[in-house]
C-alpha cells in the first residue's frame, strides 16, 4: 500500500441519480446498473476532450463511514475547460492524499475482496473522494488489475 498525493482533476460521465449504501448489497446493484448504462450507451466514446482512455469510478459525498450513504460516478478524465453536454455529468476530484491499493484477480471478485480488506483495515480514511481506475490491465476479467485510491488522513 503506497501513500500518494494527487492533484485535482475533472471527470465527465454518469452519476447515480441518488445516493446508495453498502447495506444489503444495495451499492452492488446501483453501481452495477450505472456501469451497464455506461457500457451499453458507449458513454466513454461520447466524452469530449478526454486526456486518456482510463475510466474512473468515484465514491464521494459520504454521509459518514463506508456503512453510510454515498454518491457514485463513472467517467473519464478531461481537460478542465471541457463543456459538458446536457446528458452527461461532471465532477472535480480535489487534490488529496491517498492510499493506493491494487486489486488483482478475476473480476468483480478481486474488487469486492479488496474493498472488504480496506473496510477491515487500519487505514485512517478521510471519506472525501475514493476512486478506482480501469485501464488496459483491467480488460481481462479473468486476470485483472485495478488501482484503488482511498482518501486518507
Amino acid at each position: 500500500m503506497t501513500k500518494v498525493k494527487i492533484s485535482s482533476f475533472r471527470l465527465v460521465g454518469l452519476r447515480l441519480e441518488k445516493k446508495t449504501t453498502n447495506e444489503n448489497g444495495q451499492s452492488s446493484v446501483a453501481c452495477g446498473s450505472l456501469w451497464k448504462k455506461f457500457e451499453e450507451e458507449n458513454i466513454a466514446q461520447k466524452i469530449p476532450n478526454k486526456l486518456t482512455d482510463e475510466v474512473y469510478a468515484v465514491y464521494f459525498d459520504y454521509e459518514g463511514d463506508y456503512t453510510q450513504p454515498f454518491s457514485y460516478f463513472i467517467g473519464c478524465k478531461v481537460i478542465v475547460e471541457t463543456e459538458t453536454s446536457p446528458n452527461l455529468d461532471t465532477i472535480v476530484v480535489p487534490e488529496d492524499t491517498y492510499k493506493k491499493i491494487v486489486a488483482k484477480g478475476s473480476m468483480p471478485a478481486c474488487l469486492t475482496n479488496s474493498w472488504k480488506e480496506i473496510w477491515n483495515s487500519q487505514i485512517e480514511r478521510a471519506y472525501h473522494y475514493d476512486f478506482e481506475i480501469y485501464d488496459e490491465r483491467s480488460k481481462n476479467w479473468s486476470d485483472a488489475e485495478v488501482d484503488i485510491f482511498v482518501s486518507s488522513l
